[in-house]
């Protein structure tokens, strides 16, 4: 055998090594459902905030301040602050609470990310572009009666091949009048993993 074949064949073999472990594209996707749980990987999921979300709205709608209300509150959400070490959309999570709590048709909102828009609007429509009968303007909002705000925080533990991962969410239900904190609650998760062996 040649010299020249056999350093083609040498080449090749380390070609295909090399690709062999280089990364993989996805190539085949498919539509999952939604409530199905995720726990693909050891970081904050959409089946973690499904479930604390849901316990929170729960426990919230549940509390005299709101069910025994005789209109619904006008409720602002604020922020969530993140105490983790993961990067976490905290947006999603709090536009989750709202829209769960708007279904339940026992709370109103006040949207605190649309006042930007408004004030250009109300400009806008008092710039004389607008007829009368239609036009609106500053002064005719109605007040927020609370807020909603609360933090996350998490735990992580990891000895040998085994890791648990603990979450525990707070929210808080603050009267805007006198600054009470009318409810609060908190969910908590517990995760567990165990790192596989190589070559299993």
């Amino acid at each position: 055998m040649s010299f020249k074949k056999v350093s083609l064949g040498l080449s090749l073999a380390v070609f295909l090594s090399l690709a062999g472990c280089g990364p993989k594209a996805f190539v085949k996707g498919e539509y999952q459902d939604t409530e199905k749980e995720n726990n693909l990987n050891d970081q904050w999921s959409e089946t973690d905030m499904q479930k604390t979300v849901k316990s929170m709205v729960d426990s919230l709608i549940a509390h005299p301040v709101i069910a025994n209300a005789k209109t619904p509150p006008i409720v602002i959400v604020t922020g969530l602050q993140n105490k983790t070490s993961e990067h976490i959309d905290t947006q999603s999570i709090m536009d989750m609470v709202r829209v769960e709590l708007m279904k339940t048709g026992k709370v109103s909102f006040i949207d605190k990310e649309a006042r930007g828009d408004i004030s250009e609007e109300y400009n806008y429509q008092n710039s004389g572009a607008v007829g009368a009968e239609t036009k609106k303007g500053p002064g005719g909002q109605i007040g927020a009666d609370y807020i909603v705000n609360g933090r996350l925080d998490s735990i992580v533990q990891e000895v040998g091949k085994e890791k648990t991962i603990y979450y525990k969410m707070t929210l808080n239900l603050t009267n805007l009048k006198t600054s009470v904190i009318n409810w609060t609650d908190q969910k908590e998760i517990r995760k567990f993993y165990k790192k596989k062996s190589i070559g299993l």
